[in-house]
């Protein structure tokens, strides 16, 4: 698995946006990737220095599909990276603040 793999987008919200000021990015992940792998593809890809890595299981919501069938929206994993302070910044959240 590759760097490109295991970081599939990164979340652009409010509260992740709020987050940049502390170096504190959010991103989607592959769901088998490990804390160590997203850290490693997080340096290789951005060429940065990362101080903790948090993840967090987002499970499917209930949605109706069609006429009135239950199902739900896929699951996935969320990444929340920590930079050192030291490290320069990720460039693709700077336009969006």
């Amino acid at each position: 698995m590759t760097a490109y793999d295991i970081i599939i987008r990164p979340i652009i919200t409010e509260r992740s946006m709020a987050a940049v000021a502390e170096k504190k990015y959010v991103f989607e992940v592959a769901k088998t990737a490990g804390k160590v792998e997203i850290k490693d593809a997080i340096e290789k890809i951005f060429d940065v220095k990362v101080a903790k890595v948090n993840t967090l299981n987002v499970s499917g919501k209930a949605k109706r599909m069609g006429a009135g069938r239950p199902g739900t929206t896929r699951s996935w994993k969320k990444a929340y990276v920590q930079l050192t302070a030291d490290s320069k910044t990720i460039e693709v959240f700077e336009g969006m603040v």
